[in-house]
C-alpha cells in the first residue's frame, strides 16, 4: 500500500497537480489508498502532441495531413489551444470546416481549454492565396485554398467559439453571370456556344475560343460560363483563372522546384477557364507549359475555354502548335455593340435606378458611346452621380451638358508613330521593314494600309506622310490612298498569317487599336 501524501487545503491552487485531480476524495487530508496521489504535470508538447493525435482521429489521417500538418502552428497557451495558419483566407476557409471539430476535441483532450484561431503571415502555405481565389476553385472538392502575396504580419484571436473577433480580411472575386450578358447580333454566336459548354462541357467546342476588342464582355462570358457549369455540374472540377496567373504560379513553381504539384493541379481539372491567353504571346517557356497541359485536358475529354484580344493567327509569337490546337475547336468573335444592343445594355444596367434617368437621355448614351461597354457604364455612373447631387431626374439635355466634359476627355488624337505601332504589331513586321524599300506583298500591302490610315486618321500632309514612311513623295501616298480606297470597295481579300481575310475586318481591327490607344 502506498503511503499517504498530505496534500494542501486549497486542491484548486496546487501547483503541479494535473487538473483531473481535482475534485478526488479526501480524508483528514490524506487520499485514498487506492488513488495515485501525484500526477507529473503534462509538458507542452505532450498537450500538443495528445491534441493533435486526437484531431487527427477525429478529423481523419488525409484531411490532418493535408490542412495541419504543415499548415498550421498548435501551441498551448494555459488553457487556450492557439491555432495559428498563414493568411485570413486560410483561417476563415479553415473555421467553416473544421472550428466544430477542433473544438470537441479540444473539450475532450483537454477539458475546460478554449481555441483560439491565431493569423501569423510568416507561415509558409503551399500556393498563391489570390490565384486561388481568382480560380474560383470549391475548396469542399479537397483542394487547397492558398496564400497570396506576402502581406504585413497580421494576427487575430477568436472567441472560444471560434469566431473571429477582427480580421482585416477581403472578398473574393464576384463573378458576372450569363443570365446578366446583353445578347444581340454582335455577340448571338459566342453566347450560344457559352451555353453549350456549360451545359455539356467536353462535348461540343473543345476549345472555345472566345476573341473581341477591350470591353466588348470576353471576360463576362468566361466568368458566366464558370459559373453556369458549376451550377449545372457541381460535382465538376472548374478553374478559373488569367493567363497572367497560370504564367506567375508557373514561374514560382520552376522556382520552387514543384513542377510535379503544378501540374498536378491544373492537368487533373474537369473545366479550365483561362482569360486572356495573349498574354502567354512571345514567352516560349509558358507555351510550352499550357501545351502540355491543353494536350492532358483535351485527349481525356476536359472542357477548354480561352478568351483573347484577337484572332489565334494573328498571334504573331504564338507556337504553331497551340495555335492550330486553338482553331480546332471553335473561334467566335465578339464584336463591338451596335446601337440596338447598346440600348439593351443601358436599360438593362440602369433598372436598379428606374426613374433617375429618362429614356431619351439613355438613348443619348447609347447613341454617342459606341467603343465599348465599358464607355457606356462610365458615362451611366456619371449621370447617377449628378441624380444623386442634384435629386433630380435627368433628362436628355442634362445628360448631353453632364457628359461633355468626359467626351471631351475621351478625344484621342492619332499620330504617325501609333499608325505604325498598330500595324507592325497586326502584320507582324519590323518598323524598318515598313519604312524599307522592300515591294514583297507582306511588306508593301500593309505600308499602303498605313498610309491609308494615317489620311484618314491624321492632319498630315501627303508629304509629310511619305516622308515619315521611308522618304517617299507624296505621289506614292495618294496612289497608296486610292488603291486602298478600290480595295475596300471591292471588298478585297489579303492573305496573311496563312489565312485570307476580309480587308474591312483587317481595317475594323486597326482602328479598334488606334481608337484605343
Amino acid at each position: 500500500m502506498l503511503p499517504a501524501l498530505t496534500l494542501p487545503h486549497d486542491m484548486d491552487q496546487m501547483d503541479g497537480f494535473h487538473p483531473a485531480m481535482r475534485g478526488v476524495r479526501i480524508e483528514g487530508r490524506k487520499m485514498q489508498p487506492d488513488i495515485l496521489a501525484r500526477v507529473q504535470p503534462e509538458s507542452h508538447e505532450e498537450g500538443v502532441s495528445s491534441f493533435r493525435k486526437a484531431l487527427r482521429e477525429a478529423i481523419g489521417e488525409r484531411n490532418f495531413h493535408h490542412w495541419f500538418e504543415a499548415r498550421t502552428r498548435i501551441s498551448l497557451h494555459g488553457s487556450a489551444i492557439s491555432i495559428a495558419v498563414g493568411s485570413t483566407f486560410l483561417l476563415t476557409w479553415m473555421q467553416r470546416r473544421f472550428s466544430n471539430d477542433v473544438t470537441s476535441t479540444a473539450c475532450s483532450s483537454h477539458p475546460g481549454s478554449s481555441v483560439q484561431w491565431v493569423i501569423d503571415a510568416t507561415l509558409e502555405t503551399v500556393s498563391n492565396e489570390s490565384a486561388e481565389l481568382e480560380q474560383g476553385r470549391n475548396p469542399d472538392a479537397g483542394q487547397s485554398p492558398a496564400r497570396g502575396r506576402a502581406t504585413q504580419a497580421q494576427s487575430a484571436t477568436s472567441t472560444p467559439t471560434g469566431k473571429v473577433k477582427s480580421i482585416p480580411g477581403r472578398e473574393g472575386r464576384r463573378f458576372s453571370k450569363l443570365a446578366s450578358f446583353v445578347q444581340g447580333p454582335c455577340n448571338e454566336l459566342a453566347m450560344t456556344a457559352a451555353r453549350q459548354v456549360a451545359c455539356f462541357p467536353g462535348e461540343r467546342f473543345n476549345p472555345l475560343y472566345i476573341h473581341g476588342g477591350v470591353g466588348v464582355g470576353k471576360t463576362h462570358l468566361a466568368e458566366g460560363i464558370y459559373c453556369e457549369t458549376r451550377k449545372q455540374n457541381p460535382e465538376m472540377q472548374v478553374i478559373f483563372m488569367t493567363a497572367e496567373s497560370f504564367g506567375n504560379q508557373f514561374t514560382h513553381a520552376l522556382r520552387n522546384q514543384s513542377l510535379p504539384s503544378f501540374r498536378a493541379k491544373f492537368r487533373s481539372v474537369d473545366f479550365l477557364i483561362v482569360d486572356d491567353i495573349g498574354f502567354l504571346d512571345g514567352k516560349p517557356g509558358m507555351q510550352e507549359e499550357f501545351l502540355h497541359t491543353f494536350e492532358q485536358l483535351s485527349s481525356h475529354g476536359k472542357q477548354v475555354v480561352l478568351t483573347a484580344d484577337c484572332h489565334p493567327r494573328l498571334m504573331s509569337k504564338m507556337s504553331d502548335e497551340l495555335t492550330t490546337r486553338f482553331l480546332c475547336g471553335l473561334v467566335s468573335r465578339i464584336e463591338v455593340p451596335d446601337l440596338p444592343t447598346r440600348r439593351q445594355i443601358v436599360q438593362a444596367k440602369m433598372l436598379p435606378f428606374a426613374g433617375q434617368v429618362a429614356d431619351d437621355a439613355l438613348d443619348f448614351v447609347a447613341r454617342r458611346f459606341v467603343h465599348s461597354v465599358r464607355e457606356l457604364e462610365g458615362a451611366l455612373n456619371t449621370l447617377q452621380t449628378w441624380y444623386t447631387m442634384t435629386n433630380r431626374k435627368v433628362s436628355a439635355q442634362t445628360a448631353r451638358q453632364a457628359l461633355s466634359e468626359l467626351e471631351r476627355d475621351c478625344i484621342r488624337v492619332v499620330r504617325l508613330p501609333d499608325i505604325e505601332a498598330a500595324v507592325c504589331r497586326l502584320f507582324g513586321i519590323d518598323a524598318g521593314d515598313l519604312k524599307s524599300d522592300k515591294r514583297t506583298r507582306s511588306v508593301s500591302q500593309p505600308r499602303m494600309l498605313a498610309m491609308f490610315l494615317a489620311r484618314r486618321h491624321t492632319q498630315a500632309a501627303y508629304k509629310e506622310i511619305g516622308a515619315f514612311f521611308g522618304g517617299r513623295n507624296h505621289s506614292t501616298v495618294v496612289a497608296a490612298e486610292k488603291k486602298v480606297d478600290t480595295w475596300m470597295r471591292t471588298e478585297k481579300e489579303l492573305t496573311f498569317g496563312g489565312r485570307n481575310w476580309h480587308l474591312s475586318d483587317v481595317m475594323e481591327s486597326l482602328e479598334q487599336q488606334l481608337l484605343a490607344g
